[in-house]
């Protein structure tokens, strides 16, 4: 069994919190000498972090040591900040995140333009640590605070003809400096899409934090989707639009090269990225170049048991 409940976790599992509110506490003193908006900058946390209350959800993977804090905020794929893994650290503290408003329409019984606020109600947030997995072959361990997505959608009241929900990110050159410039590494906005049962599946949420604070710009903030048996590029970041909507909706990897990305993006070692094989991955902090180590990749990243009969009758390979 994969998945066991939170009070199975090893304590020498899991980074303690002292450890990154003493950098919090260093961060502050750093302030007191004119040194806080660097140390801010370097250290990768947005000045509006803070603590979230939520409750510890049993659906939470268990089995592995969690991600340092460090490597889940320095080691990031967002390409509105830049193309190099240490572009959205360096360059997301730009991006405003308050106010924040989400559009949702389609094919709902309560579309509108929503605070997110009013749409994540504080009350209704879970501590998730699941397993994710990047298409490029590497994987970390992280513990996201967020919503289930089924209750916000039920909330919203689906039609019966609704199949897909589609996702859309911000777009906002001035601030995102990836959007800017005459060559662009992929269309904008960056969308995403998921089967409505997809959505509505229990491990599916919208997060807003991790190691329990609100989410660091350069990791989605203020409000992302997470999708743990799916590559990471489903994980729509920083999202303005959520659109319901009975045909399969465009997704930004799969406009810019269909070859390589599919709608699904299952995680499944049996199917090869054209330009390299899929069969194991490099969990991040655990080594880096000839050193790293290697582990096989899991079906559904360790998922299967729960998400597996979503596919019954589906070729996973043609469906990739």
């Amino acid at each position: 069994m994969l998945i066991r409940r939170p009070p199975d976790i090893k304590p020498s599992e899991i980074t303690p919190r002292g450890h990154y509110l003493q950098r919090r506490q260093f961060m502050a003193g750093a302030a007191a000498l004119g040194l806080g908006t660097a140390m801010a900058t370097l250290c990768g946390r947005a000045a509006q972090a803070a603590p979230l209350q939520a409750t510890k959800s049993p659906l939470s993977t268990t089995d592995e040591p969690v991600t340092p804090l460090k490597d889940i905020t320095s080691y990031n794929n967002y390409y509105e900040f830049g193309t190099d893994k240490d572009d959205p650290l360096k360059n997301a503290h730009t991006l405003t995140i308050k106010p924040w408003k989400v559009k949702v329409d389609g094919l709902v019984g309560k579309p509108a333009d929503y605070d997110l606020d009013d749409l994540i109600k504080p009350s209704a947030l879970e501590e998730r640590i699941y397993r994710m997995r990047c298409v490029e072959g590497w994987s970390m361990v992280i513990p996201w605070v967020g919503v289930p997505l089924a209750g916000l959608l039920q909330r919203l009241e689906p039609q019966a003809s609704a199949k897909y929900v589609a996702f859309e990110t911000l777009v906002r050159p001035a601030e995102m400096p990836g959007q800017r410039g005459l060559f662009q590494p992929l269309p904008w906005p960056y969308v995403e899409g998921l089967r409505l049962d997809e959505a509505m599946h229990p491990l599916t949420i919208l997060a807003v934090g991790l190691y329990g604070e609100t989410l660091p710009n350069q990791n989605g903030a203020p409000v992302r989707l997470v999708v743990p048996w799916k590559y990471g590029f489903k994980g729509i970041k920083s999202i303005v639009r959520i659109r319901l909507t009975d045909t399969q909706p465009p997704t930004t990897w799969n406009k810019a090269n269909a070859h390589e990305y599919g709608f699904y993006s299952n995680v499944n070692p049996a199917v090869d990225h054209p330009r390299w094989s899929q069969a194991t991955e490099r969990r991040i902090g655990e080594g880096s170049g000839l050193f790293a180590k290697r582990r096989p990749t899991l079906l559904f990243n360790g998922y299967a048991e729960q998400v597996a009969s979503l596919y019954n009758g589906l070729d996973l390979k043609a469906n990739f």
